[in-house]
Formats: C-alpha cells, sequence, structure tokens
C-alpha cells in the first residue's frame, strides 16, 4: 500500500516537473567562498569504516532559500563536503531519492559506491542528479541504504541532505524505519543531517531523524557552507585524533583554479546555461534562456504589459540581424489555475508576442508558439515576485 501511494506520487509528479528539468539551476547568489580544509593522515584516522551520503533530489528541492534553489545548495554542501574528507581507505556510497525522469525512473538511486572512497569518483556521483523531480521518497532510501550497508563491517554513517519536507517522507513512518535500521546494526551506526531550508518543521523532522540513533546530530546546511564550519562537520562525522598528537590547525589547501566558459557570451557559465547558443545581444534570464526581465503579463491575463516594449523591441532588432533565424515563442504561467487553463493561457501569452513581432515585420513563418503551462517555473510560486517571473515568454532559436 505504501509503495503504490509512493509511485502515485512520484509519478504524478513527475509528469508535471518533466518539463521543469530546466529550471534547476545552478547558485543565483553568490555562495560563501570555499576553500577545502586539509586533514594529515599522520594526525587523523577514520572514525567510520564505511558511509552514505543520501541526496534529496525531490522536486520540493526546486523552491529558493537565501537566493537560491535548495537543490543547489544541497549540491553545493554535498560536494564542499566531498572535497573535504580526506581518502583513508573508508568504503563510501552516493545515493538520491526523489528524481526528475531525466536522472531517473527509479524513485531511489545508487549513484556511486558502494567502493573504496574517491574524492573524484563521488563527484563524479553527484554531478549525475543534475535537476529534481518526483516525490520524497526517504523511506525506500533508508530501506535500500540498509542493503548498502548490510555486507560492510566496522563503524557506519548516513549522512542526509534534504529539506525535511514531510509530504511522502512520513508514509511509512521514516522515524521508526530509521530505529529499525539501528536496532539492526546496533552501535557500528550514526545517522546524521543536513537540513537545507528555513522551514521550522523541516528541520525539527530533520533533527528527529538525527537523533533515532542516539550518536547523530542535525546541522543546517546554510552553515556549512563555510571552509572551517564544514571541517569541524567532517572531523566530528568521520576522523578521530591519533594518540599522542595534540589539536593542530591544519592548513586550507587552495584547489587549482577552475576555468569557467561562457561559449555564448550571454553571461552565464556553461555548466549552468540551460539555453546554449543564444544569438548575440539577446537578454537572458539566470538560466541563460533568451527571455524578459521585466513581467510581461499580470495574473491570467495575455496581454503584454508596456513595460516590456523596450525588451520585446531588442528582440525585434535581433530577429532582423538574423534573417534565417526561426524561433520558438514558449509560454509560462504561475501555478495559480487549473493546469488546462494554463496551458491554454500559456499559448495565448506566446501568440501575443507572435502577434507583436508579425506587427513590427517578422515573417509569421519564423515563429512558432509552443504552451508549457505551469510545468517549467524558474522562481518559486509561494511570493507575489516569483509567480511574476514565471509569467513569461521565453524565446528557443533553431537555425
Amino acid at each position: 500500500m505504501t509503495r503504490q501511494f509512493i509511485m502515485r506520487c512520484f509519478t504524478g509528479i513527475a509528469a508535471i516537473l518533466f518539463l521543469a528539468g530546466c529550471a534547476a539551476t545552478g547558485p543565483v547568489k553568490p555562495l560563501p567562498s570555499f576553500t577545502p580544509v586539509s586533514f594529515s593522515s599522520s594526525q587523523y584516522a577514520p572514525k567510520v569504516d564505511s558511509f552514505l551520503v543520501i541526496f534529496d533530489a525531490s522536486s520540493s528541492m526546486l523552491d529558493y532559500h537565501n537566493g537560491n534553489q535548495k537543490f543547489a545548495i544541497a549540491k553545493a554542501v554535498a560536494e564542499r563536503m566531498n572535497q573535504t574528507i580526506p581518502q583513508l581507505g573508508q568504503t563510501a556510497g552516493f545515493r538520491s531519492f526523489g528524481h526528475d525522469p531525466s536522472v531517473s525512473k527509479n524513485d531511489t538511486e545508487l549513484f556511486y559506491g558502494m567502493s573504496n572512497y574517491s574524492t573524484s569518483q563521488f563527484t563524479q556521483g553527484i554531478d549525475k542528479v543534475t535537476v529534481p523531480g518526483g516525490c520524497s521518497p526517504l523511506y525506500n532510501a533508508l530501506t535500500a541504504a540498509g542493503k548498502d550497508l548490510e555486507p560492510l563491517s566496522g563503524n557506519k554513517a548516513i549522512i542526509i541532505i534534504s529539506d525535511g519536507q514531510k509530504t511522502d517522507m512520513i508514509v511509512p513512518n521514516t522515524l521508526d524505519y530509521a530505529k529499525e535500521l539501528k536496532a539492526r546494526f546496533g552501535s557500528s551506526l550514526c545517522i546524521y543531517t543536513i537540513s537545507v531550508g528555513a522551514a521550522a518543521e523541516g528541520a525539527q523532522f530533520m533533527n528527529d531523524l538525527a537523533n533515532t540513533t542516539g550518536c547523530g546530530f542535525s546541522t543546517n546546511g546554510d552553515s556549512l557552507l563555510a571552509s572551517d564550519a564544514m571541517a569541524d562537520f567532517v572531523e566530528k562525522v568521520f576522523l578521530t585524533r591519533k594518540s599522542g598528537h595534540k589539536p593542530k590547525k591544519v592548513k586550507k589547501v587552495k584547489p587549482a583554479k577552475k576555468v569557467r566558459k561562457d561559449s555564448d557570451h550571454d553571461g552565464v557559465f556553461d555548466e549552468n546555461d540551460m539555453c546554449p547558443n543564444t544569438p548575440l545581444g539577446a537578454k537572458v534570464n539566470v538560466q541563460g534562456c533568451w527571455s524578459f526581465g521585466d513581467a510581461l503579463f499580470d495574473t491570467n491575463k495575455a496581454d503584454i504589459k508596456p513595460s516590456a516594449y523596450k525588451n520585446l523591441d531588442d528582440a525585434y532588432k535581433i530577429l532582423t540581424k538574423n534573417p534565417d533565424m526561426k524561433i520558438i515563442l514558449k509560454g509560462h504561467t504561475d501555478d495559480r489555475g487549473a493546469a488546462a487553463y494554463n496551458k491554454d493561457l500559456s499559448l495565448r501569452r506566446a501568440n501575443a508576442i507572435k502577434t507583436y513581432f508579425v506587427n513590427k515585420g517578422i515573417n509569421s513563418s519564423r515563429l512558432t508558439c509552443k504552451a508549457f503551462g505551469e510545468s517549467s517555473p524558474i522562481a518559486t510560486n509561494k511570493t507575489k515576485e516569483g509567480r511574476a517571473q514565471n509569467r513569461r515568454v521565453e524565446l528557443e532559436p533553431v537555425r
């Protein structure tokens, strides 16, 4: 019964969010600078023989917190933790749950491990989870985690990175199952949680989850973005100081400088650019998609707002300079109203832009309209400002 409930939820949300994959972005607001701390093997030994990171890739991670999607913050936490953990012969794994169908059609997936811990291979596992989507079947991830850890001896740690939103985390009771894991593995298992986002209910759930084993603790993900705080977390969870060594400040190792590219020169780096090859001079949003900075439409309206005319005229100039370029006009709405109505509304909005360009002299054969309704938000629909950003039309060049 429980399994069927979760799969129904996953299937329903996956269908709604299938086109929302391009809404996931890297950080919009700059995150704190980070230089990983180096732990010397002469001073430290592994506290755990094996560890598994469980990562929340469900649709709630599309929401924004402190100017960034929770998904981007959670990935930054996972990446910075991976850069800080020393390679001391541990067995490690990276498992996620939720998933946009483009990432996995399974509600939980082991993307790395269980194998000898490698920083670079762990990074590859994290990189496979590109966009969030679907339900939050943490229970299924923990069930799989039990199987992941079953054949391994020694001390074990599970680290869960999530916003703790419990729509289906409590069906069945995830806390009870975490206690069952503790009963199975005994004192060899500790669960640690990293809470991403400011919701009090989610933070409380994550704290309760960490307390099930009696030896874990919960931490706020925002605090772990800083180098020293992450080093302190890693030392507490993963390491033990060798006897005879007095506490000594460890040295920060400056990572090799990563060359970041912006191939289409739109101001968005390639790794965050969801719409590559936009024409030169096109005004793009935070995803690198050709769009308009001012809100085009009011709620439940397909009439172009006068404030958008300048940006539309700029787009018209680009079209006249590129006479062979064809454009797909992609209409979008916020999530207010029925999904079927919103899809029709988004088509009317795309057609309004097409009419504007045709009246300016662009041949209608160059312009195709598509409706996306509420399925592809670029901002949260929980605020007035976010909904205004989602009421938009994007332009996709077809050469």
